[in-house]
């Protein structure tokens, strides 16, 4: 075989692999109106329904922090496929005692209403066991493939909790 020839196949080849790539792991930007819009809803949801999940420690409250993967909207519906992550978080003598939490992809769903805001209608969840992986291999992308548990910063939450409990910006974290 010739030179042209073997050139003309491997350029072939690398014209199909580059075109499956593009296929497979198609661009992840989100739509920054669309999040801003979805977010307070799907954060207010995970919030409610974090409630009475914890060590319920006295005075304690939830916070959660939702970050977009990949979104979707058709005739005012939408899929967001999110990383999520939810702490308890309670006070003791000026220090923000971290109680509970919890770092969980997820796929939500949600319906504009006639005011123009979002309302969630369903959240799912990876089951846990040998079926976790299954779940997120049917439920996201390679390219939006979920954080590992953990790996979601939680100081935004920290922040947010001493604001609310009045607590000073360096206020230890301990345990509850």
């Amino acid at each position: 075989m010739s030179v042209r020839r073997w050139g003309t196949g491997l350029g072939a080849t690398g014209v199909l692999l580059a075109t499956g790539a593009w296929v497979a792991w198609p661009a992840t930007d989100v739509d920054a109106r669309l999040w801003a819009e979805v977010r307070p809803a799907i954060e207010a949801r995970l919030v409610a329904d974090s409630a009475g999940t914890g060590y319920e420690y006295k005075d304690a409250r939830w916070f959660c922090r939702a970050e977009a993967l990949d979104l979707d909207e058709h005739d005012g519906l939408v899929r967001a496929g999110v990383n999520t992550l939810c702490v308890e978080y309670g006070t003791h003598e000026g220090a923000l005692l971290e109680c509970a939490g919890a770092a969980i992809p997820q796929v939500v769903r949600l319906k504009r209403d006639p005011d123009g805001t979002y309302h969630v209608t369903s959240r799912q969840e990876p089951p846990d066991g040998s079926e976790y992986a299954d779940w997120l291999a049917a439920h996201f992308s390679l390219a939006t493939e979920p954080a590992a548990a953990g790996s979601l910063d939680a100081g935004t939450l920290q922040s947010t909790a001493r604001t609310h409990f009045g607590l000073p910006a360096n206020a230890p974290i301990r345990d509850c």
